[in-house]
């Protein structure tokens, strides 16, 4: 492919991520399938540019006058990102081959005004309305924590089986020409660059169980949430089963785990990833009203709700997320987590735990939500946690600019006896 057909591409790509729900890796993976005479250097050149324009999205649509189609963000990353001269960007916009068609008068003069003077909004990166957010949140270190979120790729984090030695596992993955690093907190994680992307569902280590792809955040909160051999422990909303693995690890094969959550999907997922890593769960699919649970009641040592969110700590990962986010959005998710919360609580027997877990950088979805829980279940009250980094709170955040590692919220409580 030519320069202005990858030009023309990404924006069409950028296009159908818009009109989607789909993550951006998803789009950009179809997009080769349909188009098999797109190399491989054409795929990453592609999808680099795509990623560059959704981390800047915000910026970028500011230059060209508030527009947010794909050829227009294209066309501002090429002036503002890659910093290329108008008559470059012109060249590029020939309407030759399978190139994008000439520039406008109206997108030259975009172009010709620059950056000009950008709301602080634009220039952290983040939508508008999540930064009074941050800003009562993070004070004047605010803008740190927009870049840090916002910015840069993340690096890849694996949890090694605990069944495995740590030391064997990074001896493995150099030998496979990898650089994998130990994470700073976690005990069991090593962290892989993400340039290049390494392909580790290719590695023996993870078709052999030995390694699962799992952010370091996801490990420590494991760990807090005080999983012990011969407890029951349910893992409320296990999604993709992530962390039901990191707390079968905890339990050291003793006691009973149940995985729990609304769709089937997620939990079919889950079987093959336990068989994988050589531990055992009892995957069971709840009601959409949470019902399914009832034998449980007043008899589970731990329940860790990893609930429903905005998933805002993970656009370092998923910036396309942070533009399709909306403030009603956000209301809806902080009453499904309440609700939730209070659902999960019931299985909690007394003087048994549980753990609530978002990953979001929101103050309604996190201090919020655990405001009202609280409010409402006296029968538990909040224990405090320290942090692996340092420090000891009743709530505890994780956040890209201070731990690298995905923003999460931490809670615990435990139910009176």
């Amino acid at each position: 492919m030519t320069p202005t057909a990858r030009l023309a591409a990404a924006a069409s790509i950028l296009d159908s991520i818009a009109q989607s729900r789909q993550p951006a890796e998803v789009v950009l993976k179809a997009w080769g399938q349909q188009n098999r005479y797109a190399g491989s250097k054409d795929r990453r050149a592609i999808a680099d540019r795509v990623y560059k324009v959704l981390r800047a999205r915000g910026r970028l649509s500011w230059i060209m006058g508030g527009r947010e189609d794909g050829r227009a963000l294209v066309i501002g990353s090429l002036s503002a990102l890659d910093g290329l001269p108008l008559e470059e960007i012109e060249a590029l916009h020939s309407g030759d081959g399978y190139g994008p068609r000439p520039l406008s008068k109206q997108e030259r003069s975009r172009l010709a005004a620059g950056d000009g003077d950008l709301p602080g909004w634009v220039a952290s990166g983040l939508p508008e309305f999540v930064v009074e957010d941050f800003k009562a949140t993070y004070g004047e270190g605010w803008t740190e924590q927009a870049r840090a979120l916002m910015a840069p790729r993340a690096p890849i984090d694996l949890r090694v089986n605990a069944t495995t030695d740590v030391d064997a596992v990074e001896a493995e993955l150099r030998d496979a020409g990898l650089a994998p690093e130990r994470t700073p907190w976690s005990p069991w994680g090593l962290r892989l660059a993400s340039e290049p992307p390494p392909n580790v569902q290719a590695l023996d280590a993870f078709s052999a169980g030995r390694i699962e792809i799992q952010d370091e955040g996801s490990q420590v909160v494991c760990a807090l949430a005080g999983a012990a051999p011969g407890m029951t422990v349910v893992d409320y909303c296990a999604g993709g089963g992530g962390k039901t693995l990191g707390l079968a690890q905890a339990m050291k094969g003793e006691g009973r785990l149940i995985a729990a959550d609304v769709v089937r999907k997620r939990l079919d997922n889950i079987q093959p990833r336990l068989e994988r890593a050589g531990v055992e769960a009892e995957l069971v699919l709840l009601g959409q009203n949470g019902g399914g649970l009832e034998a449980l009641n007043g008899e589970a040592d731990l329940v860790l709700v990893d609930a429903p969110c905005s998933g805002s700590g993970t656009w370092r990962r998923r910036p396309e997320d942070a533009w399709r986010l909306t403030a009603e959005e956000v209301e809806r998710l902080h009453a499904l987590q309440v609700r939730i919360l209070g659902q999960a609580s019931k299985l909690v027997k007394p003087g048994g735990r549980l753990a609530y877990v978002t990953c979001s950088m929101l103050t309604a979805e996190n201090e919020a939500s655990a405001d009202a829980f609280e409010a409402a279940h006296p029968e538990f009250f909040p224990v405090a946690v320290t942090a692996p980094w340092g420090g000891e709170g009743l709530r505890l955040r994780m956040s890209p600019a201070t731990t690298n590692t995905d923003g999460f919220f931490f809670a615990l409580y435990e139910r009176a006896a």
